[in-house]
């Protein structure tokens, strides 16, 4: 009889640390893996990639579903997606590694340092106007309007007019590089005054061309230096060996029954890539986003190196823009931030940071609960849906 109770107490043991690894309940956990697998059935996405570590430990890391759905090619873990603009937090820590260097002051003019932004104009459009009226910007773009996206510029990625011309001036036309981008961007009227709106924006490329300028260095070769290979994030780059192209995500598009189709030929190029931006580009998979995340997490530091001071994430964590976000939400330097829990109506952490990628790549890094949740799968058109299932489940499966 003590020896059953022995092997039952021994037995009861083993399971609950394996039901709250990292203070995470598996069981609980089990049902976004279900949920995820259950979109894959109905064909509402190809597959995915999930990454979540709770206090240090990995509590999932995993492949669901298809990389091709019709070939039923499998998602693997260390599939490489083309983030887009998850790009935006690195570039954005990046560039600020440059300010503790002394390179500048928040609120600096950017046309300190840069061209093209002298004599900015602000473009208005009436009703039924095709062509916009003009009015000087009421004041100077300063650097921390490019890191909250309060500069007045857009994505061109709206439906409106000014959206249209924006998009054609940035991506319908070929640029050599960086600096051919941004003059095409700075080219143009800006959507609104700065510092009066946020508007989610191509800032980020001009982050890319002042880092170019502070540092010397490409984009590429800065981050490969300073943050990639020190981290050892080796599948991540604006430009990836061929040895590693077939592990490339396949493309997927929504077709108008909701479900999602292979798209390969639209599957951006891995190499010969020349314009290092702020705004996307990078590839990269899960794993290696992680780590990148898990600096963050640790106060910017891993491993002994200290990538970027705990007082700069601070700074880069506060919200820069009022309540000119999104409800519940507030933006840094760099990255949304989650500013009020019953505004924003979901689960979370006041102070957690976050951000997503066009083709459905999803993170946020929550200090307080020393959590990180990493989303990668690979289709289009954009919504934040997956980025906000992954919160509920990820929360709900808290235990401790």
């Amino acid at each position: 009889m003590i020896r059953i109770a022995l092997l039952f107490f021994m037995s009861t043991a083993v399971t609950s640390l394996i039901a709250q690894a990292g203070g995470i309940n598996t069981d609980r956990l089990q049902r976004y893996t279900d949920f995820l697998q259950s979109e894959v059935d109905d064909r509402k996405i190809p597959g995915c990639v999930s990454l979540i570590m709770r206090k240090g430990e990995v509590v999932q890391h995993k492949a669901i579903g298809y990389n091709n759905l019709i070939s039923k090619e499998p998602m693997e873990v260390d599939q490489i997606f083309y983030i887009q603009s998850m790009t935006k937090p690195i570039i954005s820590v990046a560039f600020m590694m440059l300010y503790e260097e002394g390179h500048f002051f928040l609120g600096d003019n950017v046309s300190d340092y840069l061209p093209g932004f002298d004599s900015l104009q602000v473009a208005i459009y009436a009703d039924g106007d095709t062509i916009p009226t003009l009015e000087p910007a009421k004041g100077s773009i300063k650097i921390w309007h490019l890191l909250s996206h309060a500069a007045g510029y857009s994505h061109g990625l709206g439906e409106s007019r000014y959206d249209k011309a924006v998009n054609d001036l940035l991506y319908g036309q070929e640029h050599a590089d960086i600096s051919s981008r941004v003059a095409a961007l700075t080219s143009y009227p800006l959507m609104g005054h700065p510092g009066e709106q946020w508007n989610y924006s191509a800032s980020p490329d001009i982050l890319a061309l002042l880092i170019q300028k502070f540092s010397g260095q490409t984009p590429e070769e800065f981050l490969q230096e300073r943050i990639f290979s020190p981290l050892g994030m080796t599948d991540t780059g604006y430009n990836l060996p061929e040895s590693m192209a077939s592990r490339q995500a396949t493309l997927h598009s929504k077709l108008p029954d909701g479900r999602v189709f292979p798209a390969p030929d639209f599957n951006p190029e891995m190499s010969g890539n020349t314009v290092f931006g702020g705004t996307h580009g990078l590839f990269s998979t899960a794993e290696d986003y992680m780590k990148f995340a898990r600096m963050i997490l640790n106060d910017g530091s891993w491993d002994g190196t200290q990538y970027i001071s705990r007082k700069t994430l601070e700074l880069m964590s506060e919200n820069f823009v009022g309540d000119m976000f999104r409800k519940g939400n507030g933006f840094g330097l760099g990255f949304g931030i989650r500013t009020d829990l019953s505004e924003s109506e979901a689960s979370g952490s006041v102070g957690t940071v976050y951000w997503n990628g066009a083709f459905n790549t999803h993170f946020f890094v929550d200090p307080e609960e020393e959590l990180v949740a990493i989303l990668m799968t690979q289709h289009w058109p954009y919504s934040g849906f997956y980025a906000r299932k992954m919160r509920q489940y990820v929360y709900s499966a808290i235990a401790d």
